[in-house]
Parts: structure tokens; sequence; C-alpha cells
């Protein structure tokens, strides 16, 4: 029986601070921190390709609480196996629509 390795587009960056709330419980807001070298990373790594029209050059980041209730970061890599088969898959589905027109 072979075991599938599960792929992730996203890259953990560290945990974040922990969320602040209101008098009523609702969450405010949540704040993390990077270092110059972290920082340098994700600009060399992780931000997306710009276009010919210059769109693009965004770097992603998720904050969500992590399944021990800590606070977590990460960062989309467009650059993982995940990212690039889920990619893949929009351009031909886009490809197969474009095919269907009536016309």
């Amino acid at each position: 029986m072979s075991e599938q390795k599960k792929q992730y587009e996203s890259v953990l960056c560290g945990w974040a601070d922990e969320p602040s709330f209101n008098d009523n419980g609702e969450l405010m807001s949540w704040t993390f921190r990077l270092k110059d070298n972290e920082l340098k990373d994700i600009l060399d790594q992780y931000l997306t390709k710009r276009d010919e029209e210059g769109r693009g050059g965004n770097a992603r980041f998720k904050m969500f609480m992590s399944k021990n209730g800590k606070p977590c970061l990460s960062i989309w890599d467009p650059n993982s196996a995940a990212a690039q088969e889920r990619q893949n898959t929009q351009a031909k589905d886009g490809a197969a629509k474009a095919d269907d027109l009536p016309f």
C-alpha cells in the first residue's frame, strides 16, 4: 500500500503574536514580525511573477491558529509543487472552457 504525502502551497514562517480581542470577545487584530533576513528571503523566493502589464509581485501571507491554539503565520509559495499543480489544472480548465465557445 503506497502512502501519499500531502503537498502544501504555503511555507510556515513562524509564530505570530497573540491576537487582541475587544470587550465582546471579537477578534480585533493580529501582528507579526519579520527579521531583515526573513524579509530578504521573502523578496527573493516567494513573490508572484509580474506580467507584461506590471501586475503581480505580491507576497501572500496567511495568519491562522494552529491545532494547539497558537497563532501562526505562513506565506504562499508560488514555486511549490502543489501550487504549480493547481496552476496547471486551472490553466487546463480555462483552455477547455475556451474550446467550448459556441462561435
